[in-house]
């Protein structure tokens, strides 16, 4: 079962999960629709946060500025979609031309006739505002596929629900000043659109973090989590924690999407992992990331022999030397008129259609022709889908397919390894590869975190990933 898991030790906002799920492998493309309906746009970048560097995603109002701007949301600040109550930015990324990234820079009044930033329009919100029946109408007029429709309404009733708890009004009486306005919106359908697009057949969530201390609003100052965000939280799936900062973490729009989509769970499921990405807040905690990390890969479950991992996978005969057999089919074709483009963008295309690793080697083809091989691991069960998608991307005229083959491999987990330099505290992750009986015999630091602590600390990459590996195997009692 492939699956989804949002790792919120920091909360979650709208841009930080669309973010999310663009590091972990969706297609920004698959956001088009929200562009072609709405006069937004959707810049992604990336940021390292203590060291770890992510995404991010700007929702850019037209005619608005390029400057880095405030969010609304999960590590600092999303829109509160409170009926008659104005958001406080917590640190993320709606760009409108000034900066909220601080920690407690401007008074959180919450009244919708009051705001004290120093721009007429807020960061947060800013542009048409729209009553819950006038965004619904808004959404179903989209043209998007069914599921999409389906999370997005989803989300924005119970963000409606809550509002309307909270005030003591009607569903149909509740109006959006923050959720109801595009960029806000934009959040929710895009989010929708890229899981949609990631295609997980489950997703979960960890418990996610509400962030501390207070929240100033029109009717006086209230305990964080919001009252909108406890509301969404009382009829999720998921667990709230408190912490780890004083300051908001969960939004509102954060706890509606995740609310939508997810399960909770209690900790990160036993996962052959294919992709890990972190979606980025504005931000900046001296020891906490400002991330949301979101978790790709292949679940294992009770009985399903197809995994590598498991009690099934755990059984006598399918133990060599201590290692796992695994099932896999083993596809390949050659190419002699790809192009850079086309080969460079493959790997990444064909693993978000199931592959589990590609490489492409250069060979020589028939009349001396220059060329490449490319071949793919994947499940049985999803070679023919790899194939048509390597078709499809090159142009091959064939793919050969190895049969059901089989391998040996490691168990294979994933650790925090803290790599400190100067005071400063930097996160690497570091894969775990040991026997099914639970020897280690390999720690090895992933690259694209120790070049994040690298650039940021101006160490060289072999030092940070000495340091991350030894800190790796004193966390595992190695």
């Amino acid at each position: 079962m492939r699956t989804l898991v949002f790792d919120g030790r920091t909360g979650a906002a709208g841009d930080m999960i669309c973010a999310a799920l663009i590091a972990a492998g969706a297609d920004p493309d698959a956001l088009a629709p929200v562009s072609d309906r709405l006069p937004v746009r959707y810049e992604v970048g990336d940021a390292t946060k203590n060291g770890i560097r992510a995404t991010t995603v700007d929702v850019v109002l037209d005619g608005d500025s390029d400057e880095e701007g405030d969010d609304a949301g999960g590590s600092g600040a999303d829109k509160h979609g409170h009926a008659h109550e104005h958001d406080h930015a917590h640190g993320h990324s709606h760009t409108h031309g000034h900066d909220h990234s601080h920690e407690h820079g401007h008074t959180h009044d919450h009244d919708d006739a009051e705001h004290t930033d120093d721009d007429p329009e807020h960061a947060e919100g800013a542009g048409v505002h729209r009553s819950y029946p006038e965004v619904v109408t808004l959404v179903r007029s989209m043209g998007l596929p069914e599921s999409v429709e389906s999370v997005a309404l989803d989300a924005f009733e119970r963000l409606g629900r809550a509002e309307a708890s909270v005030h003591g009004t009607d569903l149909d009486e509740t109006h959006f000043h923050e959720v109801g306005a595009d960029d806000a919106i934009a959040d929710v359908v895009g989010a929708a659109l890229l899981l949609d697009d990631l295609d997980p057949d489950r997703v979960v969530t960890t418990p996610v973090a509400t962030g501390g201390g207070e929240v100033e609003m029109s009717h006086g100052v209230y305990p964080v989590p919001a009252p909108a965000t406890t509301e969404i939280a009382s009829g999720a799936d998921f667990a709230m924690v408190g912490g780890p900062v004083d300051r908001e973490l969960l939004t509102p729009t954060g706890a509606a999407i995740l609310a939508a989509v997810a399960e909770g769970v209690d900790a990160i499921p036993d996962l052959d992992l294919d992709a890990a990405g972190y979606g980025a807040g504005d931000a900046t905690f001296d020891r906490y990331p400002n991330v949301l990390r979101a978790l790709v890969g292949e679940e294992h479950e009770p009985g399903d022999e197809r995994h590598g991992r498991g009690d099934a996978a755990r059984a006598p005969d399918d133990r060599a030397g201590g290692l796992v057999h695994d099932d896999i089919a083993v596809l390949e074709t050659n190419l002699d008129d790809a192009s850079p483009e086309v080969l460079g963008g493959l790997q990444e295309t064909l693993k978000r259609a199931g592959a589990r690793d590609v490489t492409i080697v250069p060979t020589t083809m028939k009349k001396s022709r220059p060329g490449h091989l490319v071949t793919v691991i994947c499940k049985p069960d999803d070679a023919e889908a790899v194939a048509e998608r390597l078709a499809r991307e090159t142009g091959t005229l064939g793919v050969r397919q190895s049969g059901a083959s089989h391998r040996w491999i490691a168990e294979r987990d994933f650790e925090t390894a803290v790599v400190s330099v100067d005071g400063d505290e930097h996160e690497v992750t570091v894969k775990v590869a040991s026997t099914v009986d639970g020897d280690v015999y390999d720690v090895s630091a992933e690259y694209d975190d120790a070049a994040a602590v690298a650039e940021a600390t101006g160490l060289p990459i072999r030092d940070v990933v000495r340091r991350a590996e030894r800190d790796g195997r004193d966390r595992i009692g190695e």
